[in-house]
């Protein structure tokens, strides 16, 4: 992944360049916002606030206003007002100094999931995806007899309404980004709890049960010992085979 960070201290920037560039990331070091501005589009910006030619928050506005590029804010201000603000403008998170690199990337990772999954054509192949999945006419994506409407938050099995509390939503869609692959704990973690979560990861555990429950059939989460979970219709719901390329 081509992520561009706009930092003009080099006493930050220097450690973060090494230390994505270990987790396989190839990392282009902006030091100003204008040059940011006038370089090659990333797949990722990481954005400093606190820049010497103009406020990260001008900078941001500017990003979004033309593309479409996840933004993670990378700052010592820790206010709510610019936390607020900056999310507002379009950043997709916010990290607050000192943080470590593993931190970053969880959060880069975690961001770049949600693009995925909202990005209006998905970049599907044109085949559809394991696990049965399509997406129907008004836009919920479709896994066998389970309805999932990210817009609304709406979750239908066989047609019927049923009702989750948000985390349970969260997780459901995780497993949905992909169904039939393995979600790691890990990911769901990150994803469902965000990467600063050190609760007990047992809760990840009480939320599938729940989760199964209200699926009515077990089976829909597949525990896979020792890695994580994954989605998949249960044995004998009809699965139409119809390509999906909404969530893709």
């Amino acid at each position: 992944m081509h992520v561009l960070l706009i930092e003009d201290d080099d006493r930050v920037a220097e450690p973060l360049v090494e230390g994505l560039s270990r987790f396989g990331f190839t990392v282009e070091h902006a030091r100003t916002g204008a040059e940011g501005l006038s370089a090659t589009e990333p797949a990722m910006v990481l954005l400093d606030l606190g820049l010497p030619d103009m406020d990260g928050i001008d900078v941001c506005r500017a990003l979004r206003a033309r593309s479409s590029v996840p933004i993670i804010m990378i700052t010592a201000r820790d206010s709510e007002v610019d936390r607020v603000l900056g999310l507002e403008l379009g950043a997709d998170d916010y990290v607050s100094k000192p943080f470590g690199v593993r931190e970053l990337v969880a959060r880069i990772r975690a961001v770049t999931r949600r693009a995925r999954t909202a990005s209006p054509d998905g970049g599907g192949s044109g085949t559809e995806p394991s696990g049965g999945s399509r997406a129907d006419g008004c836009g919920a994506q479709r896994i066998g007899p389970l309805s999932i409407d990210r817009r609304t938050r709406q979750v239908r099995l066989h047609e019927v309404p049923i009702a989750l509390a948000p985390k349970e939503f969260d997780l459901l869609v995780c497993l949905a980004e992909d169904p039939g692959a393995v979600c790691s704990r890990q990911q769901i973690l990150d994803t469902v709890w965000e990467p600063d979560y050190f609760g007990p990861t047992k809760t990840l555990d009480v939320h599938i049960a729940a989760l199964r429950r209200k699926l009515g059939d077990p089976s829909w989460i597949e525990n896979i010992r020792g890695i994580g979970f994954r989605l998949d219709p249960p044995a004998g719901c009809a699965v139409r085979p119809d390509p999906w390329h909404g969530l893709r």
